[in-house]
């Protein structure tokens, strides 16, 4: 590039960042500018410290127009059909009326950092309603800050007028407890047919889930999948009660065929129907707030700690230490937080 486009380059930034301002993002938003919402999940993503205090400053002007929207987290191991699934529920949703964002927390590479999902070229049909929003993240190495950046995305989703936020995860790894923290809703996908059904499914995810969809029930593979859910129907009755009192159930669907996918929303219905009248509801969402402020204060307590210099060239000679036997990793530990408490 050279130095006049370089120069041209600089003047429309200069010009984006005068005429940005929080009150006009946040009216955009309002109004359910996508372009508005897309900008402000941007900023949010940014490590620059000023976009980091625009994007703070926002929020909280969101704050009084957020949990209006039903959270739904929906993960399943790769291959089980989450794409095709979501976008055959929310064509569903659409056709009942509802605005329908969906976050997709993005796996990405670990050696050259890129996302290897394209979410807009999955869900093709869904990508061209202008009733949909539909944005990845790339979770990268910092689940956890994804995660973070992902539900306040949801607040901005919420003040831009969705109805219906569906969150996919990687599906893998502890995305799945990362996104429960930050739904109503947790829904699991399985595949029937790879031989003993309950073998290698993480009891702790199943007892996550409020409900259960065994997908692909088409194309000769009903009978076995009704055969899984029944099985996984009797497995998740096994389960301790959930404090939600709800009861999960276990259902088949065909995305394909767009076959049972509307049981899905009547289940998730319910679901807020009952804990609304019970009071879970309003409850749960006040126990992941309480949740999102501690975890978030460990983040920023971490990041201090490692971004430290003095805590860093410590950290570098004690590590020898420790890999030479001349040291026990507690001792280590001890002796760096010490020097780090001393400089607070």
């Amino acid at each position: 590039m050279d130095q006049q486009h370089l120069d041209h380059w600089f003047q429309k930034r200069r010009e984006r960042k005068e005429n940005r301002s929080v009150d006009r993002m946040f009216e955009r938003l309002k109004s359910g500018d996508r372009e508005a919402l897309s900008s402000s999940i941007t900023l949010l993503e940014s490590t620059l410290q000023e976009d980091h205090q625009f994007a703070s400053d926002l929020i909280q002007k969101c704050l009084p127009f957020t949990g209006k929207s039903m959270r739904v987290g929906i993960t399943g191991v790769p291959g089980v059909g989450k794409s095709t699934f979501i976008e055959s529920f929310g064509k569903q949703l659409v056709k009942s009326g509802k605005k329908v964002a969906i976050l997709a927390i993005d796996p990405s590479s670990s050696s050259s950092g890129g996302s290897i999902l394209g979410d807009k070229t999955r869900m093709q049909d869904l990508s061209v309603m202008k009733e949909v929003f539909i944005r990845p993240s790339a979770a990268g190495s910092t689940l956890g800050g994804v995660a973070r950046k992902t539900r306040e995305s949801i607040f901005l989703c919420e003040t831009a007028g969705y109805d219906v936020i569906l969150i996919e995860t990687v599906g893998v790894g502890q995305s799945e407890t990362m996104v429960h923290s930050m739904v109503d809703f947790f829904l699991l996908l399985m595949l029937a047919g790879a031989g003993d059904e309950l073998q290698g499914i993480k009891r702790g995810i199943m007892e996550m889930a409020d409900a259960l969809v065994i997908t692909k029930a088409d194309g000769g593979n009903e009978k076995k999948a009704e055969m899984a859910r029944r099985e996984y129907a009797n497995a998740m009755h096994l389960f301790p009660p959930k404090a939600s009192e709800w009861t999960p159930s276990a259902l088949t669907v065909s995305s394909y065929e767009e076959r049972n996918i509307d049981e899905v929303w009547k289940v998730i219905e319910s679901y807020q129907n009952q804990t609304t009248i019970n009071g879970w509801f309003s409850q749960h969402r006040k126990i992941q707030d309480k949740y999102w402020l501690h975890e978030t204060l460990r983040e920023m307590i971490l990041r201090d700690f490692f971004e430290d210099e003095k805590v860093n060239d410590k950290l570098s000679s004690l590590e020898e230490k420790v890999v030479s036997g001349e040291m026990s990793s507690f001792q280590a530990a001890e002796l760096i937080y010490e020097l780090y408490r001393s400089k607070k």
